[in-house]
């Protein structure tokens, strides 16, 4: 088991990193943060917006589902947003320079290292 900054960290490890935050979608307040190149705490206020929009819709839409993770494509770079599979109402946030990553990689290890942490 990690712990929020220990998962942070193994997530900086990814080819092509630049931050992470680990963020309580209920409030949009960051648990943790690591890295640069992006305001974060903007950046989790407004994600979690985008992951609040996501579950309306999939309630409007009957479907009996949960979000894996969602994946925006900005022209320089990936930003996943993975939701806890291990505490209802977080979600991890990365941010990936697009020249720099492999974008499976980073979807796997952001996956792995959420099975792992602990809060």
């Amino acid at each position: 088991m990690a712990t929020i900054k220990q998962t942070l960290d193994e997530i900086m490890t990814v080819d092509g990193a630049l931050c992470t935050a680990v963020v309580d979608s209920t409030s949009g307040m960051m648990l943790g943060s690591a890295g640069t190149g992006v305001d974060l705490e903007v950046a989790a206020a407004g994600n979690t917006e985008v992951v609040r929009a996501k579950n309306k819709t999939m309630r409007a839409l009957g479907l009996n589902d949960v979000i894996e993770d969602i994946l925006i494509t900005l022209g320089k770079q990936y930003h996943i947003l993975r939701p806890s599979s291990r505490k209802e109402g977080v979600y991890l946030y990365v941010v990936l320079d697009k020249a720099r990553s492999n974008l499976a990689m980073a979807r796997r290890k952001v996956q792995d290292v959420d099975k792992e942490m602990t809060f």
